[in-house]
């Protein structure tokens, strides 16, 4: 049964809904798992400088990210409409051009970033006591930059014709082979090279190499409807029009995710002002809201691909169903992680935190806004299923505008009032805004649209 039958004639769209999510909740997690457990090996292998040393690359890498995300976000809506109208070819065009941005761009990025690593590490202000370690883990990175981009697209776009297993087994693979390569690297164990601080890079490069090949042959012997062929490959090539309609809906996404972290940059410096146990459960914390946060956002993105083919098929009609199914999703398996962070914060602040006032400061922070995540849920619903639709602009300028109106100078003036626990109550606020701003704007205005496909 095809992705568009399961989701116009299902009786139970719910069960559809679920088996798509699951695996991208899954991915997710195993995502932000892998860079963590990297982050150890080098951490506990070559010591704190080396940790500083790729910790610059982290402010380059996101902007690059911010690109790539854009990008797939607007593709993945072009993938899904024209799977919902199960034309092939149009799917294939989509991919095609949207690979060939990232395979130009990626190029271009790395031949400059090689270039200029040394210039961009002294603008971003670095240490020059690790710039002999940091300067070679970059080169390296942006040189293996393109590999990156292309696994990140391909393995996004394979969810708007409704895998979301591939992505997972991909992605699966690619961490075994750094958790296996990155340690060995480092130390030059079994005979290979001793690299040092080039070896996460290495490894990175090695696995995403690897998994594109793996792609190539599993997807070709599944024949699977984005299975890389001689007819795919002819695809990939610019197409004008597509072009400006993937960076239309994708280059929103992208200037929402820098806003965002702009904003994370000037709560965490008013953060810093109450000393370093604030900082430390500010980092607790975050960590523990990011593993609650990962399910409502696969959520949102599960919502975003459903609507997407339901437009591509011309059935309207079942966005309905597919807000209300993501909404309930939401409150349902959100809700029970945020019940389970309350009960249990304590044990979860240990994970991250051994001195007992700090686990009992984090344990505040987060009794203040854990409830807040199931309204950043809904709001990413509201915004996905309108995104689905080509509507982009406004659900970001809302977005910005809680973040710029809302909660940054709220919590300046709530730090004022109420101290370290002001900021936390400015991100529960401006969470709770958000949803409001952005349900409104869905309910009395996006739907009295006439929504239609863009391909």
């Amino acid at each position: 049964m095809t992705t568009r039958q399961n989701l116009i004639h299902q009786p139970h769209f719910w069960k559809t809904f679920l088996v798509f999510l699951l695996p991208l909740i899954a991915t997710n997690i195993l995502q932000n798992l892998s860079g963590t457990i990297n982050t150890i090996f080098v951490g506990q292998m070559m010591g704190v400088d080396a940790i500083a040393a790729i910790s610059v690359f982290f402010p380059i890498i996101f902007f690059l990210m911010a690109f790539i995300i854009g990008l797939s976000a607007g593709s993945t809506i072009l993938v899904g409409q024209a799977w919902g109208a199960k034309n092939i070819e149009k799917v294939q065009s989509v991919v095609g051009s949207t690979l060939f941005m990232t395979l130009v761009g990626g190029v271009i990025i790395a031949v400059l970033g090689v270039i200029f690593a040394k210039e961009i590490l002294i603008l971003l202000g670095i240490d020059p006591k690790v710039m002999h370690l940091s300067l070679p883990y970059v080169r390296w990175m942006l040189a293996g930059s393109p590999l990156l981009f292309v696994y990140i697209i391909y393995t996004s776009i394979l969810r708007g014709v409704g895998d979301s297993v591939t992505p997972l087994i991909a992605l699966g693979m690619t961490s075994v082979i750094g958790f296996m390569i990155t340690p060995v690297l480092i130390a030059g164990y079994f005979g290979f090279p001793k690299l040092g601080i080039i070896a996460p890079a290495i490894a990175s490069s090695i696995g995403y190499l690897a998994v594109l090949v793996f792609l190539f042959v599993f997807l070709n012997k599944k024949n699977h409807p984005l299975k890389p062929d001689r007819q795919f490959f002819k695809h990939i090539r610019h197409d004008p029009a597509l072009s400006k309609i993937i960076l239309r809906l994708g280059i929103p996404t992208a200037i929402q995710m820098v806003t965002n972290s702009v904003a994370g940059l000037v709560i965490i410096g008013l953060i810093n002002q109450y000393g370093s146990h604030a900082t430390a459960a500010y980092g607790a914390v975050n960590q523990v809201l990011n593993y609650i946060q990962f399910p409502a956002l696969s959520i949102a993105i599960a919502a975003s691909i459903f609507a997407a083919q339901a437009i591509g098929a011309g059935k309207a009609e079942l966005l309905s169903k597919v807000t209300k199914t993501a909404l309930s999703m939401n409150i349902i398996i959100t809700g029970i992680l945020v019940i389970l962070g309350y009960l249990f914060s304590k044990y979860l602040m240990a994970l991250f935190i051994t001195d007992a006032s700090v686990i009992a400061l984090g344990q505040e922070l987060l009794f203040i806004m854990l409830w807040s995540i199931l309204f950043f849920g809904a709001s990413a619903i509201f915004a996905s299923i309108m995104r689905a639709s080509g509507t982009v602009n406004i659900p970001m300028i809302i977005n910005i505008g809680a973040i710029i109106l809302i909660e940054v100078p709220c919590a300046y003036y709530f730090s004022h009032l109420w101290g370290l626990k002001g900021i936390w109550y400015a991100y529960a606020l401006a969470f709770a805004s958000l949803c409001i701003m952005q349900a409104i704007y869905f309910q009395f205005v996006w739907k009295k649209k006439k929504v239609k496909a863009l391909i």
